[in-house]
């Protein structure tokens, strides 16, 4: 069953294109039409679209990865940073860190270090130091949470890139594809596809177009997290029963079982021995 429908999106806006005289000719595919000087997206191949995204997004979840969400548009940022935290998933909505999955240690270390000065304030050494050392460590610590604070929990690169805008997010989307990570992204007709893995043709200026798409992907991730939370629970009365006293000794029982099983085996041949020679002792008894 689709997770939207072509009335949804059309209230939303999400068939609204771009200029027709700025368009990408790459965008060809994913066109309906043109009026009054904007490109209208067919909504249909829309629908099969966020379909393929969301079912992506939805198994990594499951299988416990990480999808970092980049929207550093003005119209989006609050839309994208609430979606996201909201299923536990790393976002950049402020300046896309130039190297931020290229040179992804050089990020960690600065998040460490966001985490030392917030170990310093807890333990209590930042109150012992002087008064400008504080401001400066405040200010540092500030600059810092703007930037990477919603990627405190990202500890490893992430398994796949949500972008709205490509053109905005260029740099995002190039260091994805240098390491080979799945970009996942709303594409307006006024960009370029081609980097793009999986394609949303979809209007990416309006905040009612970006709410709704990012909402129906953000469904998707907490349907995963929910169906591996599930899994887990389900394993562990396994694993608590497997390593219980009873547990242990229903196995070494069955080990016994087994053994005792595989002892009868070799009897017959045994006591087949002694039959043959007693065959042949008359024989040599005739002679």
């Amino acid at each position: 069953m689709p997770r939207t429908n072509f009335q949804e999106l059309l209230d939303a806006g999400v068939h609204f294109g771009h200029l027709a005289r700025k368009w990408n000719p790459k965008m060809a595919p994913y066109i309906f039409d043109q009026k009054n000087g904007i490109h209208i997206i067919d909504l249909h191949k829309s629908i099969v679209k966020i379909d393929e995204a969301a079912n992506v997004m939805k198994q990594l979840a499951r299988s416990g990865r990480k999808i970092l969400f980049v929207a550093t548009k003005k119209q989006a940022k609050e839309i994208v940073a609430e979606k996201a935290s909201s299923v536990n998933m790393p976002y950049v909505t402020e300046r896309w860190p130039g190297g931020m999955l290229t040179n992804f240690p050089t990020i960690r270390k600065a998040v460490k270090k966001m985490n030392t000065i917030d170990k310093m304030i807890e333990d209590g050494t930042f109150d012992t130091l002087a008064k400008r050392e504080r401001l400066q460590i405040t200010r540092q610590r500030a600059k810092l949470e703007k930037n990477l604070g919603s990627i405190k929990d990202l500890s490893r690169l992430p398994s796949a890139l949500f972008v709205v805008d490509v053109q905005k997010e260029m740099n995002a989307v190039k260091e994805a594809n240098r390491l080979n990570i799945p970009v996942i992204a709303m594409v307006d007709t006024c960009c370029d596809p081609t980097p793009v893995d999986y394609v949303i043709p979809a209007n990416d200026d309006a905040a009612k177009s970006i709410s709704y798409i990012v909402d129906v992907l953000c469904q998707a991730v907490a349907e995963g997290l929910n169906e591996r939370k599930i899994e887990k629970e389900k394993e562990t009365p396994e694993q608590n029963e497997a390593q219980s006293p009873a547990g242990k000794k229903l196995r070494a029982r069955k080990a016994k079982a087994d053994e005792a099983a595989e002892v009868p085996a070799e009897t017959p041949a045994e006591e087949a021995a002694p039959a043959v020679k007693a065959e042949e002792a008359p024989a040599a008894d005739a002679e």
